[in-house]
């Protein structure tokens, strides 16, 4: 018998120090003097120095492959699944060599073309100063900061009267009359996901880890187990709860660690990020849900416009503190959500059932989660219900179907799920709207 998890304290996401297991890149010319660092070495780097980390990237001829996202342990040397140009290679040594920098990590980015660098500076050198220094060379193509991002759910322990109330509110039961999502791709970039969990086990089709090694872990990752279970949990099995969409395909990367035991709050980083988006493109995602929130990324950005032009629809969580310029809800044709009973006030964010969301928990638990992230799950779920419709719908059409199903008369209403469903399909049966109370 499944078990209610009991309410635990709210606690606030914060960035703090990441910790991510990577690749390790070392650029050959270099390699021959400088002795190879270890992947401890590129994990504890990436955990306490991300304030002296920049990306960089450079053109890379058509010869360069991949096998997957960050799967290149030897970097720039010969050995291996590796590939590089030539050119490419020696343009990343000249700049390691002119501008004093390390390589930590590296892989080539083949749906852009480039070859992308995870780079430490020097500790003479000032981040800002060096990005603008490298910004204006003409052989790089971006040069950022190494960008830390947040999950953004926090846990209440406040009584609740209804169980599944964003289920209730989106009017799901009637919108699975038309569609359960069958078939639809759906890619979770977040923390780790409890794929052993009853309410998902052999849901999962593919899954990747861009932070560490850690298999126990990531199924007792919370954020990602709660996204997940909005999203895909299984329906009419005696069990917890239904999801907005259970007959999904879902794909988990985690590129977030999860900070402590018992909290929501994780940490990614713009090459964490950067690898699992590549690996959601590579896998046929048709939807990718994105529940982060940190500052605008053009590497991140740049991945995001590729995948919107092959058809990839993405979901972004509004961040807590409201800022429009910040990823994922500034990169253009991503669909923002906000929750829709404490809204942030960014304009045309799709509003979503997110205080007081009852989903899943790791180790087969439940409880109650609230936050933006449990917005941009619901929105997650209901694409997934109208593309398995409409397999054509893009970015303009959907925002339009959303947005045209909420009731116009409330202030704080929801989507509706079998509204939008209805207007795709002619349907004339009806669909309860309903109003999210103001939780403010």
């Amino acid at each position: 018998m499944n078990k209610l998890t009991s309410m635990l304290p709210t606690t606030l996401p914060r960035i703090l120090r990441l910790s991510a297991l990577v690749a390790l890149a070392c650029v050959a010319a270099a390699c021959a003097t400088t002795p190879r660092a270890t992947n401890a070495t590129s994990e504890a780097i990436l955990r306490n120095e991300p304030e002296r980390l920049i990306v960089v990237t450079v053109e890379n001829s058509a010869e360069t492959t991949a096998t997957r996202a960050g799967s290149t342990p030897r970097g720039y040397d010969s050995v291996g699944g590796y590939h590089a140009s030539r050119a490419a290679q020696a343009t990343i040594a000249a700049i390691e060599r002119e501008y004093s920098l390390q390589a930590i990590a590296a892989w080539p980015i083949d749906v852009l073309h480039v070859h992308c660098v995870v780079f430490r500076i020097s500790s003479e050198s000032e981040r800002a100063s060096l990005l603008t220094r490298l910004s204006q060379d003409a052989r790089v193509r971006i040069a950022q900061p190494l960008q830390l991002f947040a999950t953004s759910s926090v846990v209440y322990n406040d009584p609740y009267v209804e169980l599944q109330s964003g289920f209730k509110a989106l009017d799901i039961a009637s919108a699975h009359e038309w569609s359960r999502g069958e078939g639809v791709r759906v890619a979770v970039i977040d923390t780790g996901i409890d794929i052993r969990h009853p309410e998902l086990a052999g849901r999962i089709v593919s899954e990747a880890n861009f932070i560490d090694g850690d298999r126990e872990q990531f199924i007792h990752d919370r954020h990602g187990t709660a996204v997940a279970g909005i999203i895909a949990a299984r329906g009419n099995n005696h069990e917890g709860i239904v999801g907005v969409a259970p007959g999904v395909k879902l794909i988990a990367l985690k590129a977030c660690r999860q900070l402590k035991p018992g909290s929501d709050d994780g940490v990614c980083n713009s090459f964490t990020l950067a690898q699992a988006l590549i690996a959601a493109l590579n896998a046929d995602a048709q939807i990718v849900n994105l529940s982060i929130s940190g500052p605008a990324d053009p590497l991140l950005n740049e991945l995001i416009e590729q995948g919107v032009r092959r058809g990839v629809i993405f979901v972004g969580a509004t961040p807590r503190d409201g800022r429009a310029n910040s990823f994922p809800v500034s990169s253009p044709g991503v669909l923002v959500v906000d929750a829709a009973e404490r809204r942030s006030g960014i304009q045309n964010a799709l509003p979503a059932p997110g205080l007081d969301i009852l989903t899943l928990m790791p180790d087969g638990h439940y409880d109650f989660a609230s936050g933006s992230s449990l917005a941009a799950a619901h929105v997650t779920g209901t694409v997934a219900l109208l593309l398995n419709r409409d397999r054509h719908l893009n970015n303009a059409k959907l925002v339009s179907l959303l947005q045209d199903s909420r009731d116009a008369s409330a202030r704080n209403s929801a989507i509706n799920a079998c509204g939008a469903l209805s207007a795709l399909t002619a349907h004339r049966g009806s669909c309860q709207i309903n109003t999210v109370a103001s939780g403010e």
